[in-house]
């Protein structure tokens, strides 16, 4: 006789099965009840913590089907205790797992401020370790040519200075091309500030506002997008969506690439 599943359900009735996705930090998941949406910044027993743009956090039960993914419907469970090394850096360079720092070079890298600063760090500080080569934020480059000076690079002391909206005709590159030395590298990128670097679609924004000349450029965004005007908050935010190089725009890697390159050069 023809055997029958006890199971008369119609296949179209039936719950579609749901992925479970482990609860790595830095996951961003949205809680469908609340519409609360944040970045996983801890998971115990039973419970996740999210974190949203503005830094608030949130606990949330591990419940099956309790998540949104990119708009689908997750199971998080917890990470494995012991997770696996990654074989690449977050610059895309091949990972040294165990290697230690690096003696600090002579040599320095300059950036413009401290969103600069750790925008270089979050991607290339693994690598800058192994290079022993360290990233010093500026308030501004207005007086970059002195403060060249008063480094004073040589063969065994380069200086790389990473420059914001570094275009022909801008104050920017006026004041680039007035430091001349050898052992010194100045380079830019186009972008009005280090946030306009990260991909939009990291952000989950469609493109980078345009802001009109004489506001501020960074609150201008804020309103312009809809977000409360505190532009820490804001760069944090932006900050949590970088997991690697990808998520950054190419003019800037490839500058901050041969910047290192620059330092690190056989003396």
């Amino acid at each position: 006789m023809r055997q029958y599943s006890p199971d008369l359900t119609p296949p179209w009735k039936k719950p579609k099965p749901v992925p479970e996705v482990a609860a790595d930090a830095g996951l961003v998941v949205e809680e469908p009840g609340t519409g609360f949406c944040g970045a996983v910044i801890r998971c115990e027993a039973g419970t996740v913590t999210l974190e949203d743009r503005f830094g608030k956090h949130r606990v949330f039960p591990l419940e099956p089907r309790g998540f949104l993914l990119e708009g689908r419907v997750v199971t998080l469970v917890r990470p494995s205790s012991a997770p696996a090394r990654p074989s690449r850096t977050a610059s895309g360079s091949v990972a040294v797992p165990g290697a230690r720092a690096r003696v600090a070079r002579a040599g320095r890298i300059y950036v413009e401020g401290r969103h600069d600063a750790e925008l270089v760090e979050r991607v290339w500080g693994d690598d800058l370790r192994i290079e022993g080569v360290v990233v010093e934020y500026l308030e501004g480059v207005d007086d970059l040519p002195s403060i060249v000076e008063d480094f004073g690079p040589g063969p065994d002391a380069r200086l790389g200075v990473l420059v914001d909206h570094l275009v022909p005709g801008t104050k920017e590159s006026r004041i680039a091309e007035a430091v001349t030395s050898d052992h010194a590298l100045v380079l830019g990128h186009p972008y009005i500030d280090i946030w306009e670097a990260v991909k939009p679609s990291a952000v989950g924004i469609a493109g980078w506002p345009r802001i009109p000349h004489g506001q501020d450029w960074k609150t201008g965004v804020c309103r312009a997008l809809g977000w409360p005007e505190n532009t820490g908050a804001a760069w944090q935010h932006i900050l949590s969506r970088v997991r690697s190089y990808k998520d950054l725009e190419p003019e800037l890697l490839g500058r901050v690439e041969e910047l290192i390159d620059f330092v690190t050069a056989p003396e």
